[in-house]
This record gives structure tokens, sequence and C-alpha cells, in this order.
């Protein structure tokens, strides 16, 4: 059976959208993505006509327009971009776009992350990247896949990630379970890796997952041989993320009425959590230079285990919020 095909085509007009104060903070520091587009292909508006694929790897293409307008480049820029992103299966020419995207991906330790990149490129029945159509940079936007965690357990970088989950988790309540997802359970659960720049339109969001859930659905179906097949069928997903915490929310002292506890850098992860069998976070040895809006907060690492059947709420629940903002 053929895999299905993803294709389909639509105008998006980007709005900064708001979910928490950390959105908001993004919206006023980085209003639109054209920052994003000059800096990955600063001649965006002067591009040549597309050149065709050719590789069928293209799955859809969604068109994304900026108006926003900054008196000071209004001689040399119009204030609009109008850019074809595309979604695409992985492949070996997308190693330093996808590696550069996952950098702190396990904070600030020396582990085999070219490997780990390298099982995502190889992977090209389920994963997307996104990038902008015949952009000669070849720049990567946004990246989703699910890796089986048993399937890879022999490899170093999974067995690498493994560990540091193992080292990282403190909270005694979940550890059991959290051995049992990477040990005797692993062959069942996903290990879910969602990263794009921070400025991505949210009107990409919803597709970028859908395409992710299609396919480990598809899988389970198209792929060659039963054994490949099983190892699309999750049970578990587990989610490695980050958020900014406030740094006096356990004890409450020193928080406003109008402090929130955890900021969600990807609006998606509050999703997760809300749905999420268990979760922890651990501190981390990376912090981003600090807005002052964010001057209470502190970088921390998230860990999430979502069940597969919640995956249909999310998907809807994620929809529901960008059309709804």
């Amino acid at each position: 059976m053929p895999r299905k095909p993803v294709r389909h085509r639509r105008l998006m007009k980007y709005q900064p959208l708001t979910f928490s104060p950390f959105a908001r903070q993004v919206a006023r520091v980085a209003s639109s993505c054209m920052s994003i587009l000059q800096m990955h292909s600063p001649d965006l508006p002067k591009k040549s006509q597309p050149n065709s694929t050719g590789n069928g790897s293209r799955k859809n293409t969604l068109k994304v327009k900026n108006e926003h307008s900054e008196s000071s480049d209004e001689e040399e820029f119009d204030g609009i971009v109008q850019a074809d992103f595309a979604f695409f299966d992985p492949k070996p020419d997308d190693f330093h776009g996808v590696k550069t995207l996952l950098q702190t991906y396990l904070d600030d330790i020396e582990w085999d992350l070219s490997g780990f990149v390298d099982l995502i490129l190889e992977q090209t029945t389920v994963g997307t990247v996104v990038k902008i159509e015949d952009d000669e940079d070849n720049g990567i936007f946004a990246l989703a896949t699910a890796l089986n965690l048993g399937r890879y357990k022999d490899h170093k970088c999974f067995m690498e990630v493994k560990e540091f989950l193992l080292k990282v988790s403190q909270e005694k309540d979940v550890i059991d379970d959290l051995r049992a997802l990477l040990g005797k359970e692993a062959e069942s659960v996903g290990l879910l890796v969602s990263q794009r720049v921070m400025n991505l339109p949210p009107q990409l969001w919803p597709p970028l997952y859908d395409a992710l859930f299609d396919e480990v659905s598809w899988a389970t179906e198209d792929e060659p041989t039963e054994g490949l097949r099983n190892f699309f069928h999750f049970k578990f997903y587990i989610i490695v993320s980050k958020v900014y915490k406030h740094k006096n929310a356990h004890q409450k002292k020193g928080m406003s009425a109008s402090d929130e506890e955890i900021i969600y850098i990807k609006p998606e992860d509050e999703i997760f959590h809300e749905l999420s069998s268990w979760s922890f976070e651990f501190s981390l040895h990376t912090q981003q230079l600090a807005t002052h809006e964010l001057r209470d907060y502190q970088q921390m690492g998230l860990v999430m285990a979502v069940k597969a059947d919640k995956i249909p709420a999310f998907r809807q629940q994620l929809k529901s919020f960008v059309e709804g903002s």
C-alpha cells in the first residue's frame, strides 16, 4: 500500500498569537517571521521562479504573508514578505539544519548528537522538516518526528538519551514509570522530537503535528514488514522540552497575582502537559539571556509522558487554539 500523500495549499496571513506572557513577549521582541526569512533567505522578495522538487518528497506547501512594517525599514522594504513554507521528508542534506535546531536538546552535555540526527534523517516514512520552498540556503525552520525507543536502544545516542533522562529525574513518584518506558516497555514508546525557530507562524503548527501523527498511523499499515509496522504502534510518547518557571514558584512568595508559575516556550507544550500521565522538571546548565519581562523566571527542562490515545484530543485542542486566537 503506498504512503498516503499530504498535499494542500492555502493562503495564510501571519498574526502574532498569545498563549502566555512568554508568547506576548515573543510578539513584542520578534513579532513577525520577517526577521527569520531575512536571516535564512535575505533575497526572498526577489527569489527566482520556483523549480520543481522532482523528488516527490514535498508533502504540502503553505503560503504565509507577513504585513509587519517598521518606519526605519520603509525606504528599503515595503513590509510584505510572501513565502512558501513546504513540508518535506527528511534527507541527508538537512543534517546541519536539523543539528542546529537540536543543539541544546539535552542541555549542554557532550553526546552523540550527530548520530541522533542521522537516525532522524534515515527515518523518512515518519518525520517532517519545514523549509522555505526553493530556498538556496536550505534552512530548516521546524522539525517533527517520533523515534521508537526500543528500535534504537543499542545506538549510542539513545543510550545517552536514556542515561540523561534517568540522571535528571529527581522525582521519586515518576522514576519507576520512566524506567519502565525506557526499559521493558520501550518498544511501544516513541520519543517525540519537535523543534522549531521561535517565531514560526502559528498557522503551521497544526499541519506539522497532523503530518507527524498521520504518518505514524499510516506506518502501522504501510511499512513493508510486520516488524517495521510494529515499531509505530506507540502506546506512549516521551517529550523533552523547555519552559520558563518562576523562581519563587515553590514557595509562592514573591509572585504577583499576574505571574504565571510556568511559561511555555512552545504553546503546544501546555496542551501536552495537561494531557500527560506524568511529568517532571529539571534544572538546565544552559540559560538563554532573559528579557526584562522574564527576569523572575529561569529556564527549566520539562519531560512529559503522554499516552498515544490522548493525541486526537491534542490535535483538536491545538487546532482550536490557533483558529480561535
